[in-house]
């Protein structure tokens, strides 16, 4: 187990993703900005709930003589949500992508790692979005503050997998707009005494075509 009991969670769907600018939470406008995502698990992904269970039991077990003076909880606050449930805030829906996963937001005010599959640094922000597949790693940790007790996740790093559709609510330019007719050259709207009938081109000061006849009568 590594120093800050980080764990990684593979084949995960990203939303919300905020890793290159840190920001404050959306639903706390006046909060510390921070680097985060939104980290949806598939259901059918055993493997990663399992893991992730396990390490929020163990947080949770050290929590009581550590952070909840010995004294465990009746309801502790868990940031892992069912996605076809209610939102735990408001009591409202989650999001049609949360439908079917598990969903959690993983915060760090440090810069998180972003790595493609060969492990090497991303550096252009327009690679990670929401509606990626990524492998993360992140660290469960147990909190007690203003009288809430429970369970968060601190983002440590991102490794994209693969790309799908992202999940975005902006119209495309593609979407927005259709290809214009190419527009056809006009002839400049030159009086035909002002045209070189050699070339059909207009006439330049001086009193010589641009072919190199003089003008009759200049």
């Amino acid at each position: 187990m590594p120093a800050n009991n980080a764990i990684t969670i593979n084949e995960v769907r990203l939303s919300y993703t905020n890793l290159f600018q840190p920001k404050p939470p959306f639903n706390n406008p006046t909060g510390d900005p921070k680097y985060s995502t939104t980290i949806l698990v598939p259901k059918n992904n055993a493997t990663a709930k399992a893991i992730i269970d396990q390490e929020i039991a163990r947080v949770m077990n050290a929590a009581v003589s550590s952070k909840w003076g010995g004294v465990r909880p009746p309801q502790p606050a868990i940031c892992v949500h069912d996605g076809d449930g209610p939102r735990p805030s408001d009591g409202s829906s989650f999001g049609e992508e949360c439908k079917g996963c598990w969903v959690f937001t993983a915060s760090s005010k440090q810069p998180p790692f972003v790595v493609d599959g060969q492990v090497q640094p991303i550096i252009d922000p327009t690679q990670i979005y929401s509606g990626m597949w990524a492998n993360v790693s992140v660290t469960f940790y147990a909190y007690n503050s203003a009288g809430k007790k429970g369970i968060g996740c601190a983002l440590n790093g991102v490794q994209k997998l693969r790309d799908d559709t992202p999940l975005s609510s902006r119209v495309t330019a593609q979407e927005a707009f259709q290809v214009l007719p190419a527009a056809t050259p006009q002839a400049p709207a030159y009086p035909a005494s002002e045209i070189d009938p050699f070339t059909g081109q207009p006439i330049p000061q001086g009193g010589y075509y641009p072919s190199g006849f003089p003008v009759m009568g200049v």
